[in-house]
């Protein structure tokens, strides 16, 4: 039966399938269920609130209306992405809601799958084994057709471009993950892995000063600063609003810590950065492995408004580990509450009173992921590295 399995999973096809269907099913479902109501306002909403906000967003960029204010006519919550993202989601908005929310939700899933087969660390079987242990967070995540897979992935296939000396490329992924959401900004530090820096500077620098310059196609310049004065406004009111899934959320729920996040920030960075200190290192492909997986997972878990749907970044940072990792006791026990924690907590297999009374008060869906990082920087800090398992390309 192992057998079978371990070939099932190594076959591209089948997981390209299972991938595939579950997007449009993620997608079927909130369209047949119709709308529904909040508290006792009159206004209905679509099950698929959050693509409707990236939706609209295009249309209110177009017409020159504030991007960050509510429109509780059209959707509820707020949109908090840059005005690039907005105009870019144009391609999907002019199409019908059926259309544009299942290539939405493809666009996320297999954008995924293709980076992580891109990658060229593992071998066929592990790279169905990591899409397979994220499966249900991607499920998740498509759910609420949020952009949380598609970060994932445009980080993962940008060291995968980086691997294979294709800087132009992989800055783009990078630039393009901080554009849809600020936090892919944490990807950055893993350039620092790879040679030719100033190439991979002048490059992230160029593609970054074409996308700002995107919403220029529909607004003017004076729009244009009144739209980042309003973003920054609900960046800097969204950062006291909550802990998260997050170290914070940990430490305040366990703990009764109340103190400034930013300082819990800037501790967690500068541990993230540690093993980037040790140079030499860099050519141990186990190394740049290792330092994707961290940096995945800490941008979930060092993230105040980290919610169940983000969690796909952090699973697929922790299935990479542990992939590639020895399959000890401790990985194997981190990696198994992980999965049931994070991945399988918001499924219908927790009872809703455990979730409602011990996973989310106590912040569980994290816990697990908190000590993953824990231990895959503790690997980092601890490897010791002599000829590179795989030199790095020039």
């Amino acid at each position: 039966m192992k057998t079978r399995i371990q070939k099932i999973i190594s076959q591209k096809k089948y997981i390209f399938l299972t991938y595939a269907v579950f997007a449009l099913v993620a997608s079927i479902s909130p369209l047949l269920r119709g709308e529904k109501s909040l508290d006792a306002s009159e206004i209905r909403y679509t099950k698929y609130n959050n693509y409707v906000i990236f939706k609209s967003s295009f249309y209110h960029l177009k017409e020159g209306k504030d991007l960050y204010a509510l429109y509780p006519q059209e959707h509820w919550d707020l949109y908090k992405y840059t005005p690039t993202f907005a105009a870019f989601f144009g391609v999907l908005a002019v199409a019908p809601d059926w259309l544009g929310l299942t290539a939405w939700n493809l666009l996320n899933a297999l954008l995924l799958l293709l980076a992580i087969y891109y990658l060229p660390f593992f071998s066929d079987y592990k790279k169905g084994l990591i899409l397979a242990l994220c499966l249900i967070e991607v499920m998740t995540s498509m759910q609420n057709s949020q952009s949380n897979a598609l970060i994932a992935g445009l980080i993962i296939l940008a060291v995968g471009l980086l691997e294979k000396n294709r800087y132009l490329w992989a800055t783009l992924c990078m630039v393009l993950s901080v554009y849809i959401k600020l936090f892919g900004v944490v990807g950055f530090a893993l350039l620092l892995l790879y040679p030719k820096k100033l190439k991979l500077a002048l490059c992230s620098l160029a593609w970054a000063v074409v996308l700002f310059a995107v919403p220029l196609i529909f607004i003017s310049p004076q729009q244009y600063v009144s739209l980042m004065k309003s973003y920054l406004t609900l960046l800097s009111q969204d950062h006291a609003a909550s802990y998260g899934y997050s170290v914070m959320g940990w430490l305040n729920s366990w703990f009764g810590y109340a103190g400034s996040k930013n300082v819990v920030v800037l501790i967690g960075a500068a541990v993230f950065m540690a093993p980037f200190c040790r140079i030499k290192s860099y050519g141990d492909e186990a190394i740049r492995v290792l330092m994707l997986a961290s940096t995945l997972v800490w941008i979930v878990i060092f993230n105040h408004k980290a919610e169940s749907p983000t969690f796909v970044i952090a699973i697929a940072g922790a299935a990479l580990w542990f992939v590639h990792a020895k399959k000890n006791i401790v990985n194997i026990i981190l990696f198994t509450c992980a999965f049931i924690f994070a991945s399988l907590s918001p499924t219908d297999i927790f009872p809703r009173f455990i979730r409602e009374e011990f996973v989310k008060p106590y912040c569980l869906k994290a816990v697990p992921c908190i000590f993953i990082w824990g231990k895959i920087t503790y690997d980092l800090l601890t490897r010791k590295t002599g000829i590179a398992s795989k030199p790095l390309l020039k």
